[in-house]
């Protein structure tokens, strides 16, 4: 079954995990020196990323708007990525450094260069990062892919429909979309909620919907959805990860959401499903239940663990 592989692939990281912290760092006498290998990796890095967001542009080009709350959210983003970004040049710049002997190789440095050696976020970025369990790889390939959205939007403004991954605070973007609703119609923002219409493949998201947001980037664990009968529907075996389809997310009022049969889902930013609470009182992973069409009781997907996750382990 589907879940005893991904109980099994868990088990099998955590063994690996711990044969790597027992494996001697000197390296085999055929290929690189280790040395070689962090200065290549390093190199790589620093120069796929691009430098730091200019904020006083963006700030002049999005300014704060009552109506429009994106702005906002917008500017409030490129703050963050500046911070993780200022760390990773920072890091890496000086890293380089010590592997000349310029400066000295503290303990941060010296852990850098082992996470990066074993294909791991350093804690130094993880620290100033959105969570992610993606080898080190992986999580710059999506950083990357963050950032050129957030340039994109810079440019040519808003997207129709939003990549939900992208966001370094998903919950700022959900409540910008709410606060927007809320004031366009002059309500109390605590009287505002979500409803949730998936949407098909077909559908145009070429121009952005009057009301709420297009949002795509959504993983399913433990299930997989039906394009045909637009409801959830079991796992094909051996598929542990499926695209869930683009949704809306429509604000509306309490009183006035729409009642059809569903499985509320919870949705996740990493496959780790859980989190702390933050000081603004979110959790650092659980984002949102999404309300999803099924045919089946509610018990009949939580036995299967399904839930939505914005960013895979790998």
């Amino acid at each position: 079954a589907n879940a005893d592989i991904a109980k099994d692939q868990k088990e099998t990281d955590t063994l690996l995990d711990g044969v790597l912290l027992t494996q001697g760092a000197s390296s085999g006498g055929g290929g690189k020196s280790k040395e070689e290998t962090l200065k290549e990796v390093a190199a790589q890095i620093s120069d796929s990323l691009p430098p730091l967001f200019d904020l006083e542009t963006a700030n002049y080009k999005y300014p704060v708007e009552y109506y429009e709350s994106m702005n906002s959210v917008l500017c409030q983003e490129l703050v963050r990525y500046n911070r993780l970004l200022a760390v990773i040049h920072k890091s890496i710049g000086d890293f380089g450094l010590a592997l000349r002997g310029r400066i000295v190789m503290t303990g941060e440095l010296d852990a850098l260069g082992s996470a990066m050696y074993d294909g791991k976020i350093p804690a130094m970025w993880a620290k100033k990062s959105y969570p992610s369990l993606k080898p080190l790889a992986a999580y710059v390939s999506e950083l990357l892919k963050r950032l050129a959205m957030l340039q994109k939007w810079i440019d040519e403004g808003a997207p129709p429909r939003f990549w939900i991954t992208g966001f370094f605070f998903t919950h700022a973007f959900l409540t910008g979309v709410l606060q927007n609703f809320a004031r366009k119609r002059k309500l109390p923002i605590d009287s505002v909620v979500f409803d949730f219409k998936a949407m098909p493949s077909t559908a145009d998201f070429s121009k952005k919907p009057e009301d709420g947001a297009f949002c795509h980037g959504i993983f399913m664990e433990g299930c997989k959805w039906d394009e045909n009968t637009m409801l959830l529907q079991e796992s094909d075996p051996k598929v542990l990860y499926t695209d869930a389809p683009t949704f809306w997310f429509v604000p509306t009022t309490v009183d006035a959401r729409a009642e059809f049969p569903h499985y509320v889902c919870p949705i996740y930013r990493t496959a780790e499903r859980r989190g702390v609470l933050a000081t603004t009182g979110h959790s650092s992973n659980f984002v949102i239940n999404l309300t999803i069409p099924s045919d089946q009781p509610q018990n009949h997907w939580i036995k299967r663990g399904v839930a939505g996750l914005l960013s895979l382990s790998y």
